[in-house]
């Protein structure tokens, strides 16, 4: 696609950040203060805010707040009358009323499908704003010089730490390099000297593949990763260095080695029986993607609840009280719970958030989807989901190029997008959801279920993807292994070992790494900050993230391109020099720049 415009957001903006919303976590009840601001060229000559009280809609007109050179700055009151306040604005202009909602402006009567909305459920755990996550294989990241491995199952077939990964074939699977959760433990001073905040640990419960989502047995951790002393040591030191543990558990299914599958399949009186959905032949029951090795979950069963994530004596709790993690990601989250006519979905969600709150409140709980998630996203379940469709799609298709021979969860050739394309699909994706989610939502260039970024884009493409990933709203997620330059072509290839010969590492990256993590620490705005698309071609996007008390401006351009003036002075941060107001700003690329403004 070629597209060149520059997005709307700079004629008019609010968005669920501090910086246009006085509580963006109000009680039910709460006054709050919303604020819009609008260009001299919108034409706004009045201001209403509407919102939808008991299914009506209720109309308050705002009044001007503050006029800042070419911008005014209205503010209205507003009731939080529901446990998801939807709420858009009506500008009164010389041609006609025009209305702004996530979506942006328009002159035509629009649906409330992508109205503002503010939650008054619980808010996330303060520790996760902004939070940087890195994503560890467990038996690919490290092994331990101090606990060795004991002897192979045999399913297993044991690999040298530097053998090449036969994805594509049986033994992908299978191959066991040897990294456990004492090797994890042993890294940590790395992992913090990188910046990271909280480790996601793919699944450490025994199973008969090398993933693990096919897990045998919930009740221990994997002896080959170490066992449960294992896990309690790591979470501990991580703890005293500051950061968070996360596991990865699948409410959608268990592996056929399960001892519930095998209890329930052999005997239709057991219990168990009804935790799957076995055919009258018992040899037939429902999997996921029509895989035998994982069979499907039945939550209809309260017995089936109450083992897995339901109170305080579930797997969902029992890891986080008695092996200090702090919260969970749900694999295929977006099919858990849901069977043919069946749709427990959302109502698994809010139950595994009510047993993490009950034993944990500051818990985090996030949630594989690759595709649409808006449904999962009212904050009364989830705290956020992997932004697969929302951030990472198209910013592979705006950066991509390289061949790879799989592209997860899309079949055909890589779509080609400008970067007008690729803001439009991250604001499309944001504007269903409230701006709580978007916050929380886990960013990510890659992971263990996609080939590396940096296969497809290439290594320039590479550092513009960084970029993007840390300065864009969410939860930034650093697959283990993208800081030092790791590639892979497949989903299995990208699960490379993790190579600790430092001579085999992209300095460069690294400290790049480095550098972005670090700005994030240093400007809030970066990680709890308001998101305006300012300008979009192309081959260049420049867009703002904003607080009252600091506002910076990025740009990114995968080519050299037409200058833009510098809409305001602002100071270099990280990539090019200072900017004047009216400036031509850097025009080169692949490359990016990030500055401060001399004013919010």
């Amino acid at each position: 696609m070629t597209t060149t415009t520059a997005i709307a957001d700079c004629l008019a903006h609010h968005d669920g950040s501090p910086l246009y919303v006085s509580d963006p976590a109000p009680q039910l009840g709460d006054k709050m203060e919303i604020f819009v601001r609008t260009a001299r060229a919108a034409g706004a000559q009045r201001v209403h805010v509407r919102s939808i009280v008991d299914g009506e809609p209720s109309f308050a007109e705002a009044q001007i707040d503050r006029v800042d050179g070419e911008e005014t700055w209205w503010r209205a009151s507003v009731e939080v009358t529901t446990t998801e306040l939807s709420y858009r604005f009506l500008l009164e202009t010389p041609t006609g009323n025009v209305w702004l909602n996530a979506g942006g402006l328009s002159r035509r009567e629009i649906p409330d499908t992508v109205d503002f909305r503010i939650v008054t459920h619980p808010a996330p755990p303060s520790w996760a704003e902004g939070a940087v996550i890195y994503q560890i294989f467990p038996d690919r990241f490290a092994r331990s010089a101090h606990h060795p491995t004991g002897p192979l199952p045999d399913w297993a077939v044991p690999a040298a730490w530097d053998d090449p990964i036969p994805y594509g074939t049986p033994a992908g699977t299978r191959q066991i390099y040897g990294g456990t959760l004492w090797g994890v433990a042993e890294r940590l001073d790395y992992l913090h000297s990188l910046g990271v905040d909280a480790l996601y640990l793919t699944p450490f419960f025994p199973a008969r593949s090398n993933h693990r989502y096919d897990a045998c047995d919930f009740d221990r951790v994997d002896p080959l990763l170490g066992g449960g002393a294992a896990l309690r040591h790591l979470t501990a030191q991580a703890h005293r260095r500051g950061m968070r543990v996360l596991g990865d558990i699948t409410l959608n299914h268990t592996g056929d080695a399960h001892p519930w599958f095998r209890r329930g399949q052999a005997d239709p009186a057991s219990t168990e029986a009804g935790f799957y959905y076995f055919g009258e032949d018992r040899s037939q029951y429902a999997s996921f993607f029509g895989v035998p090795s994982l069979p499907k979950l039945d939550h209809t069963s309260p017995e089936l609840r109450r083992r897995l994530y339901e109170g305080r004596g579930s797997v969902v709790a029992r890891y986080i009280e008695e092996f200090g993690l702090d919260g969970w990601r749900v694999d295929v989250a977006q099919s858990a719970g849901r069977h043919g006519a069946i749709d427990l979905n959302a109502e698994m969600a809010r139950r595994t958030r009510g047993t993490m709150r009950a034993v944990a409140p500051e818990s985090l709980l996030l949630a594989e989807h690759p595709f649409d998630a808006s449904s999962s996203l009212h904050g009364d379940g989830w705290h956020g989901t992997m932004a697969y469709a929302g951030f990472a799609r198209p910013l592979w298709y705006w950066l991509g190029g390289q061949d790879v021979s799989e592209l997860w969860g899309v079949p055909g050739p890589m779509p080609r997008y400008g970067g007008a394309d690729m803001a439009a699909v991250m604001r499309d994706f944001a504007a269903l959801i409230p701006w709580r989610s978007v916050t929380h939502n886990l960013t990510l260039l890659d992971s263990h279920d996609t080939p590396r970024f940096r296969s497809m884009a290439g290594r320039d493409h590479h550092h513009l993807g960084v970029a993007l990933l840390m300065t864009l709203p969410g939860l930034p997620m650093v697959f283990a292994g993208d800081e030092v330059g790791v590639e892979g072509v497949h989903s299995e290839d990208g699960r490379r070992p993790f190579p600790w010969d430092e001579a085999a590492w992209d300095r460069a990256t690294l400290e790049l790494f480095r550098a972005l993590i670090a700005l994030r620490r240093r400007h809030p705005a970066l990680r709890s900050g308001g998101l305006r698309w300012l300008h979009c071609a192309d081959d260049v996007v420049l867009y703002e993230r904003a607080l009252p008390d600091e506002t910076l401006l990025v740009q990114v351009s995968r080519a050299a391109h037409t200058p833009l003036a510098a809409p305001l002075a602002a100071e270099n941060l990280l990539g090019g020099p200072d900017l004047a107001p009216g400036a031509a700003m850097p025009a080169d690329g692949p490359a990016f720049h990030i500055w401060r403004t001399a004013r919010p």
